[in-house]
């Protein structure tokens, strides 16, 4: 003799089914919207005010053609909510890092592009071959200053260093 497993009525199954399903569906929108705040950026900006923005351009060279241990140039000025494309270059025959984590970590990245990647997400530190281009789009948001090394043994103590000031600029909205 066979027993057949009793059903449930799909009645009785819908409180058990929606309210958890509800509950996981608004706390996933709560968390997604921000509607806690973020937990990465304090005060987000909106992608439409960052369209918006023009960008301003700055290059800087990891080196020369000379091999002289420096940026070119060693201070960078940034105003914050502000968009910049930090446009990198390294002429020189030997690598260098762009490494400037505590200004990376008081500003909002876009993306950085080189070739034909684009990375998205925290950036701390670049490292750009001989004859490398890089492009960084990214918004300061903390006043204050930074400071920039190649962190390549030897580079720092040689004098490939810099300063990256942020000073606050006007709020944006």
């Amino acid at each position: 003799m066979t027993v057949l497993p009793i059903l449930r009525s799909p009645l009785k199954l819908f409180p058990s089914l929606f309210l958890p399903t509800l509950f996981s569906l608004m706390l996933t929108l709560t968390l997604g919207f921000g509607w806690f705040g973020s937990p990465v950026l304090a005060d987000p900006i909106p992608t439409a005010t960052l369209a918006a923005q023009s960008v301003t351009e700055i290059k800087v060279s990891l080196g020369n053609q000379a091999n002289e241990l420096k940026f070119f140039p060693d201070r960078l000025d940034f105003v914050a909510g502000k968009q910049y494309k930090l446009v990198l270059d390294n002429p020189s025959p030997q690598k260098h890092y762009f490494t400037a984590k505590d200004f990376a970590d008081a500003s909002y990245s876009s993306k950085v592009e080189a070739g034909k990647v684009e990375i998205k997400g925290a950036i701390h530190e670049l490292e750009l071959k001989p004859t490398a281009e890089a492009e960084w789009i990214l918004t300061p948001m903390k006043p204050g200053t930074y400071q920039l090394r190649c962190t390549i043994p030897g580079h720092t103590e040689a004098g490939m260093t810099g300063t990256i000031t942020i000073s606050a600029g006007p709020r944006s909205v």
